[in-house]
């Protein structure tokens, strides 16, 4: 079809009325880059048929030339991603914060792209990797372009933007043998951690659940920084940004994770396009913890730090405004792959805090994407195109798609009736604001910064049993992997220091002992922070927790786009597969019947049933939770494939929802899994003897909104012989 966005002049007509004289569409045949139309694409000019290829064949070298370079250099960190388009939409009544626009007006809709990421794999790693998740916006606001560029964790490893090379080169595969992908279980890592008792902090977070997500779709994402929000009146205030998601947080068990990667190393990419393909969308509400000016100096830490967080029990979020996600990527490359974030891209009401990271961002984003996207001119790129009107002076530069008219290219000027020209005060425009500034040059940092395990041990203090329990069977297996002794010893060490029994539980399962005392300096600190060995003294002692840090406080009332997998073959009870399936379907949940062999399976009573996944290329670990309809026939057929009893052993063991009727209740009999734990019903696993879906389904329900029922690790665990 004619391309409806094309100047409509005298020679688009011309090529219209040609294309209509003929059996293709002008549009569908197939040109060069200049558009010349080609009439054969499969073969090479040739002197003979049996010739040489002639050099003067343009089309094959236009064709062999752009395929050579259709790579750019991947992203050396958050290289693995996976975006979508949306809209963002304030609530009213925010104007006494910020001047923003698309923060003010509850009737705006501002066009959104955002893009998720794993940070240390490459670009052909899997998503289950343990790693921090990117979380990066980009806002087409009528003000400009907004970037929010975060992750799904509110902290950063490290205080000083001119350490980032070193922690990335440190958790990157080691040179000599690029080794390991996507992991940071080894020797460079650990070895730069225990010499930078600041990153511990964040250490705790990769450890903890929230590094294996169930689903992208059920992070949080931070902005990390401290900002301002500016008012009309020129008021000031610190924000820190959080992004709470609508389905709650959630995670997979590393047992899980290493059989998703097996599985489906795209799960989290698939999880997320298919969503949205299917008519879905992912949701989060916006908000800002807010700190007046004068309360900056308040707290025991440095709201400067981007190793430290402000627990929401001091300040909560407020809530703005809500971000959806409703549309995939057209094309990868062109969007998800090109798309160029940068944290300076502020819009006026948003401006910059002091904060020390931060400032080398500022530089470090935009000189990438100068490597990256091959040269200035990337943001004319279509995904990082502003949607409000451009004008400037910046001209020329390699890969410059603009035609700009007119004589002048400076300002001030008269040639071109001095456009583009500043704005007056009065017309709006970004302005940074007056902050007051004194001090001497130095290379240092405040006296809070050195507290490096307080906000560590809170971290772990506010998990729950089973959430501190993942820790420190990651930590564990982390340091396992680890081969020098002297940076484990080291490690131990400044683990004691967040909290003693979880120390002493990994040295355990490491064969080994916490160390009393380490030789040497940690953290070689020179110039005007040389001597501040504060980084060895342990946590400040509290009895202070924060809920909000735990996921076990997360949203649990609903099941929407949860994956309920059926295990069913011939002879199905159709009644009981129909009633669940409408009872979870009308709850958002998505259905698919698994059955021994792929086609159809008839139901018992004569339905043909369409199958989803055969047994032989379905597994338990992509799934939230199964249900075993009755029918003597179908149980039959189910227990006389080994793989059915797995499937239902890993649900088990993986914590998952369960639920049987009928003879289905049979094959949870023949999997030998108990139906209570220390006396106690399982409230994820749900038998009824009759054929009686309806009976057991607002339980089962319930069950899978829970996510998870944690207590049967304990149960295993008391329960495993020594």
């Amino acid at each position: 079809m004619p391309n409806k966005n094309r100047k409509n002049n005298g020679t688009t007509a011309k090529i219209e009325a040609l294309a209509a004289s003929t059996s293709i569409a002008d549009d569908s045949r197939l040109t060069t880059n200049q558009g010349l139309v080609i009439n054969d694409d499969n073969n090479s000019l040739k002197a003979g048929e049996r010739g040489p290829t002639l050099l003067e064949d343009f089309h094959l070298r236009e064709k062999i030339t752009h395929f050579d370079h259709e790579r750019i250099p991947e992203r050396v960190v958050h290289a693995r991603g996976v975006a979508a388009h949306g809209f963002f939409q304030c609530y009213k009544g925010n104007d006494d914060l910020t001047k923003a626009g698309f923060l003010t007006d509850p009737s705006r809709q501002t066009p959104v792209f955002l893009r998720f990421s794993t940070v240390a794999g490459s670009r052909g790693s899997a998503d289950l990797a343990r790693d921090v998740r990117g979380f990066a916006i980009k806002f087409y606001t009528d003000e400009g372009v907004f970037d929010m560029v975060g992750n799904n964790i509110p902290v950063f490893f490290i205080q000083d933007a001119v350490k980032f090379p070193d922690f990335i080169h440190a958790v990157k595969p080691e040179p000599n043998n690029e080794i390991p992908q996507a992991a940071s279980a080894h020797d460079t890592f650990y070895d730069f951690i225990s010499l930078a008792p600041e990153t511990l902090h964040m250490l705790m977070w990769v450890m903890s659940d929230r590094a294996i997500p169930r689903s992208l779709r059920m992070i949080e994402g931070f902005g990390i920084h401290t900002f301002r929000f500016i008012n009309e009146a020129g008021k000031s205030r610190f924000v820190k940004f959080h992004f709470k998601p609508a389905l709650g947080m959630h995670s997979v068990t590393w047992d899980e994770a290493l059989k998703i990667n097996g599985a489906d190393p795209d799960f989290h990419r698939r999880d997320l396009f298919d969503t949205i393909d299917q008519g879905g969308v992912a949701e989060w509400e916006f908000g800002v913890q807010v700190v007046e000016e004068k309360d900056e100096h308040k707290f025991d830490f440095d709201l400067l730090d981007p190793t430290k967080l402000i627990p929401e029990e001091m300040v909560p979020v407020r809530m703005l405004g809500k971000l959806t996600l409703n549309r995939n990527t057209d094309n990868y490359f062109a969007e998800t792959e090109q798309v160029a974030f940068h944290p300076g891209h502020l819009v006026p009401g948003i401006d910059f805090s002091n904060d020390p990271l931060l400032a080398g961002r500022l530089f470090s984003y935009t000189d990438t994407q100068l490597t990256r996207l091959g040269g200035p001119n990337f943001a004319q790129i279509p995904i990082n195109r502003p949607t409000c009107p451009m004008h400037n002076n910046q001209r020329d530069g390699h890969m410059q798609q603009v035609i700009n008219p007119g004589a002048s290219a400076y300002q001030p000027n008269t040639v071109g009736g001095g456009c583009p020209m500043q704005a007056k005060e009065n017309m709006g425009g970004f302005v940074s604001y007056a902050e007051k500034m004194s001090g001497a040059k130095v290379r240092g940092k405040s006296e809070k910064f050195f507290d490096h395990f307080s906000q560590a041990s809170l971290f772990f203090r506010s998990q729950s049993e089973p959430e501190q329990n993942h820790m420190i069977g990651a930590l564990t297996f982390e340091l396992g992997m680890v081969k020098r002794a002297a940076i484990v010893d080291r490690m131990l060490f400044l683990l004691s220091k967040i909290d003693t029994g979880m120390a002493n539980k990994i040295a355990e399962g490491l064969g080994m002992k916490v160390p009393k005392s380490i030789e040497g300096r940690l953290n070689m600190d020179v110039g005007a922070d040389a001597g501040k060995e504060t980084e060895t003294k342990p946590a400040k002692k509290s009895d202070f927790v924060s809920p909000a840090l735990s996921m076990a406080n997360t949203v649990k009332d609903t099941i929407k786009t949860r994956k309920i997998a059926v295990l069913a073959a011939d002879g199905v009870d159709e009644a009981s597969l129909n009633a669940m399936k409408k009872a979870l379907t009308s709850e958002g949940a998505l259905i698919a019947v698994i059955a021994p062999r792929g086609g159809t399976i008839k139901g018992s009573n004569g339905g043909e049933i369409m199958v989803d996944h055969a047994l032989l290329n379905a597994a338990s670990v992509l799934f939230d939770a199964v249900y075993v309809p009755g029918g003597a026939k179908s149980v039959e057929a189910l227990l006389a494939n080994a793989k059915t009893i797995h499937f239902v052993n890993e649900m088990y063991k993986h914590c998952k929802a369960i639920a049987a009727t009928g003879e289905g209740v049979n094959l949870i009999r023949a999997s030998s899994i108990p139906t209570d734990q220390n006396g106690s019903a399982d409230p994820a696993l749900l038998v009824e003897e009759k054929s009686d879906a309806k009976k057991i389904s607002a339980k089962f329900i319930q069950a899978i909104a829970q996510h998870r029922n944690w207590e049967r690790e304990k149960f295993a665990a008391a329960n495993t012989p020594a």
